[in-house]
This record gives structure tokens, sequence and C-alpha cells, in this order.
């Protein structure tokens, strides 16, 4: 019996350098460079940065220029802007550009109270025109491709998005990536990929599904269902580093990673652990990296008891608890 073809990598996704046809998703506070270089040792088609804000970037705030400076520090890394001024939007993709950053993402679908309350993110969902000149902006002040990241609209009465795609499109984006869910429904219900297929079939660049995306039978289901050209995750890589190399794997693009366990394990949470205190600093770090322990931990079936050890430890005591906390012994019954 013949073996079978692995499926070809999309021609659009690959001139825009892909490896495969899954991109690591930009979380707040999530996907930093300790981060996103982990992803991206498993085997990553793309990997973004947490949303910076543009004005902020361009006038060099510490906290956020430290995020955006990670654009230029992981290969086949895209920053995301975002920010409701074009002046601002373009300088912030020409400062990041010349950074090396080599893919700059508008974001247009944060549904953060405190992004849209600045008319930012999926609040442009509102209003196309304005959006449009921040898209014009971005493009004509950067060589470098410029992409675009929306939701289905702003609410159930305003799924408008195929109207924006193409004007986006029109103006010289090069790739979309669509939320399944309107503003309004926050990250609540499930992620409608049909009703992406419209956007899809009214443009020639390349789209991206993304939401409630976790594993290899959600997201060919999402790829089935919506017609894109790949998939996005975020939340699916939480504590699960490799998880978008499995993915890729499974939908036939590269090889199955060997997913950690054990003492692998230990090492690599540890090695985490010990990148996000060098990258902050010990006390920063320390508070940043308690979110993925818990993720590691609640995915290794870590008893309360050392999970909770693990968490309000200092920096330095961190390591030898996580061998413990993440020790077969240390699971739940089931």
């Amino acid at each position: 019996m013949p073996e079978k073809t692995a499926p070809a990598l999309d021609s659009r996704l690959a001139a825009l350098g892909f490896t495969s046809p899954v991109a690591l998703a930009p979380m707040a506070g999530i996907t930093d460079l300790p981060t996103r270089t982990l992803v991206q040792g498993f085997g990553a088609g793309l990997v973004v940065s947490e949303m910076v804000a543009s004005r902020e970037m361009v006038e060099a705030k510490p906290s956020v220029r430290d995020r955006a400076e990670l654009g230029a520090m992981v290969e086949g890394t895209s920053v995301q802007i975002a920010g409701r001024e074009a002046v601002w939007m373009a300088e912030a993709a020409r400062v990041l550009a010349g950074q090396g950053a080599r893919m700059i993402d508008i974001n247009m679908g944060c549904p953060a109270k405190k992004v849209t309350g600045g008319l930012s993110g999926s609040a442009l969902l509102r209003d196309h025109d304005h959006a449009l000149r921040l898209i014009e902006a971005v493009v004509a002040a950067v060589d470098v491709p410029v992409t675009l990241k929306t939701r289905l609209g702003w609410d159930d009465d305003s799924r408008n998005t195929v109207e924006l795609a193409k004007r986006a499109e029109a103006a010289g984006i090069r790739m979309l990536t669509v939320h399944g869910r309107t503003r309004c429904q926050f990250y609540k219900g499930a992620a409608d990929w049909r009703a992406i297929r419209p956007i899809v079939a009214a443009l020639t660049i390349p789209v991206l599904a993304n939401g409630d995306i976790v594993d290899v039978a959600s997201a060919r289901a999402a790829l089935d269902a919506s017609g894109a050209a790949g998939v996005m995750v975020g939340r699916g890589a939480q504590g699960r580093p490799w998880q978008l190399a499995k993915i890729a794997a499974g939908l036939g693009h590269g090889a199955t990673p060997a997913i950690p366990s054990g003492s692998a394990l230990i090492d690599l949470v540890t090695r985490h652990h010990s990148a996000m205190i060098a990258f902050y600093g010990p006390e920063l770090g320390g508070r940043v990296a308690r979110k993925h322990l818990g993720w590691y931990m609640d995915d290794s079936g870590t008893v309360p008891a050392l999970r909770k050890e693990v968490l309000t430890a200092g920096p330095q005591d961190v390591p030898k608890l996580l061998r413990a906390a993440l020790a077969p012994q240390a699971r739940q019954a089931a």
C-alpha cells in the first residue's frame, strides 16, 4: 500500500515564511521572549509577540519597550501593535521593523475593556473607515509584511468582518487571522469557525482560524469548517509549549515532537522558570512565571498542596520544589 503524501503547506503561508500552518497567538503577559523561544524550539509555523501599545512603544516607556524589543529576538517572530492614531501606529511599525521584526501584526480583535475603551483593538470593528486609515498608515510605513488579527464583528448584529477584510486586503494586508467570536462574546460560548468561511471566500490572501483550537482534532475541525489556510493556537499552548508542533504533525506537517515527561519535564519547566527570572529579574520574573508553573502543574495533575507550595515559594526555592511537584507520585488520583 503506497505511503500517504503529506499535504503541502499553503504557498501563500510559505511565502510569508511559515514552516507549518500552525501559529502561536499573541497573548498579553504570556507570549514573552522565554515562552516564545520555548514554543519555537519545539516547532511553530509562526510565533507572535504579545500586544504592544504603539504610542507607548514610540515614547519608549520601559515596560512596553521591553515587550516590543522581543520582536527581533526570535527567528520567525511577528510583533503585534495596537493603537488608534495613524501617526503612532506607523511610527511604532517603523521602529519595530528597524529592530528586525520580520512581520507586523495589527490588533483589531482584543476585546478587553481597557483596550476597546481607548478605541483600539476590536473597537475598530465599529468604524471601518478609521480602521482602514490605521492599516494604510502601517502598510505605507514598512517594507515587511503587515497582517491583521480581528474577530467576526462587534456583536451578533454587526458581523461585518467580510467588508473590513476586503478593504484591508486592498490596502496591502498580507494575511488575516479571525477569532471565531464577536467582541461582545469575549471568550464565552464556542468559537464559530463556519462564520469564518465567507471571509476566506472573499479574499485571495491567506486566513488563519482562531478560537478554541487546542489539539489536532479541533484544528482539523476548524480547518474543515472555515476553509482557512491554517490555524492560530492560544490557550491550547499554555503549559504545553510542544502543542503547536504536535498539532502540525497531526495535520501532516513535520514530525511528532517528543513530549517530555518525568525528569525531562522537570528539566524543561525548570529551564523555563530560570529563563523568566533571567529575563525579568527575580521579583517580576517570579510573579510572571507563576501562571506558567500553574499550567504545567495543572496539566500534570499535581496535588493541590504541592501546587500551592510552588506558587507561593520564592524564586530560589522553586527548582527544588518543582522536582517534587512534577514527580509522578505527586499526581492527584483520577
